[in-house]
């Protein structure tokens, strides 16, 4: 039986789903719709991760630094201080180092909040979520990237440069630093995953 439905978020983008209940598959399509105002979001916080001004660091590996170098522009160009921790090359590292590195740098407050490139931002970001007070997530659309902060306070983006394109990449950056945490039910959830 073919199901169908959609969401929409709380900055309005709009999840159209539909799948199969026989075999468990969905297919999303994404869209935006306007916001509407809601007096019932008094719950949100508002408060942004970082404001311009605020030191942002950014990291990759090899297979992130093209990237990595868009995505350093990009926040430049957002008004952020970028602290660039490498790697400088596509000449092979492991991206351990430098998730690990960045998630020092954020939980010791160098820097407010990070982004990860690697492959495929899974290896990097598993790197930077060992280290407490770091919550880094991967994101593979604005969708995630706006969960990523609304719902699960994310003070560090995770990207994969081999499955995700620049154009996404950067629509991903966008929305993650635009995005408040929304506080409420989901403080409760976040602190659950470890010091928030």
């Amino acid at each position: 039986m073919l199901i169908a439905g959609h969401n929409v978020t709380a900055k309005g983008l709009v999840v159209h789903w539909q799948g199969d209940s026989r075999c468990g598959t969905q297919h999303h399509i994404l869209g935006r719709k306007e916001p509407a105002a809601d007096a019932g979001d008094s719950d949100m916080t508002n408060d942004l991760l970082v404001q311009p001004g605020d030191t942002v660091a950014i990291a990759s590996d090899h297979a992130g630094y093209e990237l990595k170098t868009v995505l350093k522009q990009e926040l430049e160009g957002l008004g952020y201080v970028v602290a660039d921790l490498g790697t400088n090359s596509d000449t092979s590292v492991d991206y351990p180092d430098f998730g690990r590195g960045l998630a020092e740098v954020v939980a010791g407050g160098k820097a407010k909040a990070g982004v990860l490139v690697c492959g495929t931002g899974i290896g990097i970001s598993i790197a930077a979520n060992r280290i407490p007070t770091v919550r880094a997530a991967l994101v593979h659309n604005e969708l995630t990237a706006e969960m990523a902060r609304a719902h699960n306070n994310a003070n560090v983006m995770a990207v994969g440069a081999r499955v995700t394109d620049e154009a996404t990449a950067r629509a991903c950056l966008k929305t993650f630093f635009a995005t408040p945490f929304e506080g409420g039910r989901h403080t409760r959830r976040v602190e659950k995953l470890g010091a928030a």
